[in-house]
Formats: structure tokens, C-alpha cells, sequence
């Protein structure tokens, strides 16, 4: 497991990654969940913004967030649609995602608690669903992130997984007490909680600089 501390090389210092993400086409899975509220944020950061729903829409986008929801009926669709494999295809190729909540369920190598999901194996860590508990358990906490930058980010809780463990490659770049809630590897971002509901909108400038980066 590597530190959380975040090299030059993804970190945005001139305005050339700026003018870069632009022009970026950034996908958010059109399934379930906080679809609209991704896109707003990503909109926001100035990128462009598509409802993935099909393989068409996933072949014109430079990178995708998967937002939270219900893991099951997610990992379902995604079959159901004809994404599962177009989705797996396109990470091995080097794709950037950003997995939300239910979202870093199915891209997480090994899922706990539910052997119906089947998940993408895009991020080497293990992770448990509903692992806080009920809804009535959700919760708000604000959290230190060096790849954030020096400020707290208020993070949105809601029936969160929790990650269990990572592999050696995996960047842990934040944690809620001793619990790893937001996580990367390569070209996938996990968090366990909802970026999309704060206004802090960092973390989906943070993807947008890891896909503006990869062009």
C-alpha cells in the first residue's frame, strides 16, 4: 500500500492540463443513482458532460464516473445493456473511472457480502457492502485528503461499503478514522462516500485532472 501523498506528475501546475479537461468528455453511467447531481458537479469543473446509457455513448467518452446506488441491480444492467464487457474492455485499455460508493463495489476486485454482484476487477482492493449499517446509519464526517489539497472535504456517507483491504499499488488518498474511504490505482478512483453531494467539488476535479493528464 503506497502513502497518500500525491507526485507531481498528477497534480495540475499550469494551465495546459486546464485548457486540456476543456475538452474532455466525461461519461456518467445513466443507470441509478445521483446521475444528475455528477453531472452537475462535472459541469461545474468545466468539463462536458454525456449520460452513458449504451456501448455508442461509452465509445465517445474520455472517462466515466459510476455513481452509487444499488450494487445488485447495477452489476444486472450493466450485463442487461451490453456495457459489462464494452465497460472492462475499455479500463484494460486504460480508461479513467471513477467509482462512487456502489460504483467502487463493482470495481473492486473482491466484493464481501454479496456473491449476486459481479464485479468489474478494476481496482485491487476488497470491499464490503452496507458495512455501516442500515440508512438511518448514514452519516456526514470531513475528511483530510493531501491529494485534495490542505482544506477538509465534507464527505456524504449514505449505507457506505467499507474497504477492507488494498493492494500494493493501490494510493490510499483518504480515511475516516483508521477506515480507507477513498482510494486509487492507476487510471480507477474509488471513494466509499458521495462526492456528488457536497459542493465541495474537488474530487470530481481530481478525476477530471487524472483524465485531462492521460490525453
Amino acid at each position: 500500500m503506497r502513502s497518500a501523498g500525491i507526485s507531481s506528475k498528477f497534480k495540475v501546475q499550469s494551465s495546459k492540463p486546464q485548457l486540456k479537461a476543456q475538452k474532455l468528455k466525461i461519461g456518467v453511467l445513466d443507470i441509478q443513482g445521483s446521475v444528475e447531481e455528477h453531472a452537475a458537479a462535472l459541469k461545474k469543473c468545466g468539463a462536458k458532460v454525456l449520460f452513458v446509457k449504451n456501448t455508442d455513448d461509452l465509445a465517445r467518452v474520455n472517462g466515466l464516473i459510476i455513481p452509487g446506488g444499488e450494487s445488485t441491480h447495477l452489476s444486472k444492467m450493466l450485463e442487461t445493456n451490453g456495457l459489462f464487457d464494452a465497460l472492462k474492455k475499455r479500463i484494460c485499455s486504460g480508461m479513467l473511472v471513477f467509482g462512487t460508493c456502489a460504483g467502487a463495489i463493482l470495481l473492486a476486485k473482491k466484493i464481501v457480502g454479496d456473491k449476486k454482484v459481479k464485479s468489474l476487477g478494476a481496482i485491487d482492493i476488497e470491499i464490503e457492502r452496507n458495512a455501516y449499517g442500515r440508512q438511518l446509519d448514514s452519516f456526514e464526517a470531513d475528511l483530510q485528503s493531501p491529494a485534495l489539497g490542505k482544506w477538509l472535504f465534507h464527505a456524504v456517507f449514505i449505507r457506505a461499503p467499507k474497504i477492507l483491504r488494498v493492494g500494493n499499488d493501490v494510493r490510499v488518498l483518504a480515511r475516516h478514522g483508521k477506515e480507507i474511504v477513498f482510494a486509487r490505482e492507476k487510471n480507477i478512483l474509488v471513494s466509499t462516500f458521495h462526492p456528488e453531494l457536497s459542493s465541495d467539488l474537488r474530487a470530481h476535479k481530481y478525476f477530471i485532472e487524472m483524465a485531462a493528464l492521460a490525453q
